[in-house]
Parts: C-alpha cells; structure tokens; sequence
C-alpha cells in the first residue's frame, strides 16, 4: 500500500485527497496543509515510486495509469473513505480524472492544478527525446530539463527546485517506469476528451503556464460543470508559486460545493 499521511478534523468533515505530479510527493503541498485541515480531513499520498512510497510497491510490469490509480483507491478503501474531493497538480489531474473514470461515485469535485489536457508539440518533443534517451542519459538530466521547460522564469525558482529535489529521491529504474507511462498519456486524454464527465471541477493556472493553459482555456468553454481560475505571476505549478491565491480560489470553490444538491446526497 502507498505511504499516506492523515489530518483528520471530524468524522463528520469531508475529506481532501492532494495528488502530486510525477517526480514529486506529498510535501509539495506544504502550503496548503495549514489552511485546510482548518475546514477538512485531508489524506496526503506518496504515489508509487515516489516520496516514502519509493519501496512500497514493487512490480516487475510497466505502470499504467490504472495501475497508479487503483493504488490510490486502495488507500481510500483502507481508511473507509466513500467519497472525497480531489485535488491535484500537472500529472496527478489525469490521475484523479482516471480515479473518475474507475469508480466515479467516489469524487465529489476535482480542483485540477496546473491540469493536464492535451498536449502541445512542444509537450511531445520533449516526450520524444526523452524516451529515445532515457537509458543513455543520467535521469537527473532529463527530468532538469523538463522542469526548465515546464517552469523558466526566474519566479518558478523555487517549484522548479522543489520538484527537482524530490525526483533525487527517484532512482533511474523508478524515472524510465514513469517516463514510459507518457506513451500512454495522449491516447488517455483523447479519451477523456471524448467522455466528458458530471463532476463539480475548477482549473486552476497560472497564466505563465505556456504549456498547458491554452487547451485547459478551450476545454472550459466547452464545458457545463467546469469553470477556470488563472492566477497572475504563476507558472504550471501554481500551488507553490502562489499558494494564498490558490488556496482561497479552491476553498471557496469547495465551500460552494457544500450546497450542491448531488454532493449533498452523497454525504448523506
């Protein structure tokens, strides 16, 4: 079972699942920690692989996504937690949007960080070079030039280094079984695309995420029950270069959800 972390405010309380992006762990949701175990139980997981869950699961087999999103399900059956919202960035929004896909009763609302829809040319060059070099060339590398490209500026200091220094804890084995799950990645979005689903949803980007802002931008328009916050002077991973405005953005959004007639049944 993956290592997890609990603060549980009430038994009557929701519950908030943080889902992290790959190379990361549960620490990078440092900032938002203090805020909402004012409001909510929360649930903080090392996906495997990664943080303290490095030798918690072993498997011979490539992951897949329904692999890592099975492991988190696990967690939730373990604790007895029926439903929860979610909240996750970059990588982990597809988690969470598969958590969907899998057992759909199970998230009340998605707050989607730096969320990943579709993925550009840029996206898929990167992707291209490092699968063809991704046994040649020390992981370190490859993941530093990710975390330039995703994060440039000079105010992304301070994720682009946080995330860098948990993919160190990675070993090169545990970077090439993740850096594979990226073949699978389109496919899964342009299936995602296809199906859209009811569930309560806020993006929430920075409008430096040159990455991934455009198509989050596309997709809410097209959407019912999706809206979009973009935060200023934020790059893709918004909930460390701006944590207050991330955190009120995804708390009110969450207050919000308190009236919402399915959520409310649900908690019933």
């Amino acid at each position: 079972m993956l290592y997890f972390k609990t603060f549980e405010l009430s038994p009557h309380q929701d519950w908030v699942v943080f889902i992290h992006g790959a190379g990361g762990s549960s620490s990078i949701w440092y900032k938002q920690i203090k805020e909402y175990k004012k409001f909510y139980n929360i649930l903080l997981l090392d996906l495997r692989g990664h943080g303290k869950s490095k030798d918690h699961i072993k498997s011979p087999h490539p992951y897949t996504f329904n692999e890592v999103s099975h492991d988190v399900i696990e967690v939730l059956d373990h604790l007895k937690i029926n439903a929860a919202h979610f909240i996750g960035i970059s990588l982990g929004t597809i988690v969470i949007r598969n958590i969907v896909e899998l057992v759909p009763g199970r998230v009340k609302s998605m707050i989607l960080g730096g969320a990943v829809l579709r993925l550009n040319s840029r996206v898929k060059t990167l992707m291209f070079l490092g699968n063809i070099s991704k046994k040649i060339i020390p992981y370190m590398w490859l993941y530093k030039l990710f975390a330039w490209c995703l994060m440039p500026r000079k105010k992304h200091e301070i994720s682009r280094l946080l995330f860098v220094e948990q993919a160190k804890k990675l070993c090169q084995k545990e970077f090439i079984r993740w850096f594979k799950l990226t073949k699978d990645t389109a496919p899964l979005l342009l299936e995602f695309e296809r199906n859209p689903v009811d569930v309560p949803t806020i993006y929430i980007m920075g409008n430096e995420d040159y990455m991934f802002l455009l198509p989050v931008e596309e997709s809410v328009k097209r959407s019912k029950n999706a809206s979009l916050a973009i935060i200023d002077d934020s790059g893709h991973v918004c909930n460390v270069d701006q944590p207050q405005a991330f955190n009120r953005i995804s708390l009110e959004f969450l207050q919000c959800q308190k009236s919402h007639p399915m959520l409310a049944s649900q908690s019933q």
